[in-house]
């Protein structure tokens, strides 16, 4: 049966507003701006532009799919994010994963970005293998990404988002933080980055991928000197991700009004207080 688009109409609106408002208690009380952004590439990064399959549909919730070796640990937010659609049963689970990640990324400091809902959910999962590996170098990254539909700038522009967040051994093989503060969304990714070795921060392959390789290091060197220009691009390149394979609605039909009204979710998720924040 084909998934169905919501009816994004002013009740809709409404409630994507309280899940916002909601989505922005549990990340900043509960410190896990990392997972929810990771959850919300996840899901859209398995996207191929010429099959048309994958992106973000919400299928990461099928246990096929958050079994993959690359979603290690994703479980957890998934729970979350289940206990925040308990009380808005109304949004699909496609919108309310990439919500997230914007809220995650609006809460630790990061560019506002611009959220167009509507996607539809799916339970049909894409083959494993569809996300980058950490452990491969610049050819690889291109083969990933440019499937998504994605650009060089998009690729160096999204990894800045490594801003946020600590590996861990038992997710990704990778132990450590790539900046000094994890959770503060800013471009010291790239002046790390710049850095080398010498700071004994995490540089993964795909991470020194980026100095190496002269397209992309021309990215890395104007993000490091120009944090707006960063900015800019990062929320240009999320909202790409983030809508790959997604028709919006007309933009009359997406309009937000109205006040925010704080929603009362995050004393649902409370209990889940012990998981601990960290992305991979």
């Amino acid at each position: 049966m084909a998934a169905v688009a919501p009816a994004v109409d002013a009740e809709y609106l409404k409630e994507i507003e309280l899940t916002r408002a909601d989505l922005r208690s549990v990340i900043s009380s509960m410190n896990i701006a990392p997972l929810m952004l990771r959850l919300a590439w996840h899901d859209a990064g398995t996207y191929d532009a010429f099959t048309k399959t994958g992106g973000p549909n919400g299928s990461i919730r099928n246990p096929k799919e958050y079994s993959h070796a690359a979603n290690a640990g994703l479980k957890v937010a998934i729970d979350i994010c289940e206990e925040v659609k308990a009380y808005h049963p109304k949004i699909t689970y496609a919108d309310l994963y990439q919500l997230a990640g914007v809220v995650a990324v609006e809460v630790t400091g990061g560019p506002i970005i611009d959220f167009v809902p509507g996607r539809k959910d799916s339970l049909e999962s894409p083959e494993e293998g569809r996300l980058p590996d950490a452990k491969q170098g610049p050819s690889h990254l291109r083969s990933v990404f440019h499937r998504m539909g994605l650009t060089d700038k998009d690729i160096v522009a999204l990894s800045g988002g490594h801003t946020l967040g600590k590996a861990h051994r038992d997710r990704s093989g990778f132990e450590g933080q790539w900046t000094k503060e994890h959770l503060k969304f800013d471009n010291s990714y790239f002046v790390e980055l710049l850095k080398g070795d010498s700071d004994g921060l995490l540089k993964l392959p795909t991470d020194k991928a980026l100095v190496e390789d002269p397209k992309f290091r021309q990215y890395v060197l104007l993000y490091a000197q120009d944090e707006e220009a960063f900015f800019r691009d990062y929320a240009e390149s999320h909202k790409k991700l983030s809508e790959l394979g997604f028709t919006s609605p007309p933009p009359s039909s997406t309009k937000l009004c109205g006040r925010v009204i704080i929603g009362v979710a995050v004393a649902a998720v409370a209990i889940l207080s012990y998981y601990y924040a960290d992305s991979h």
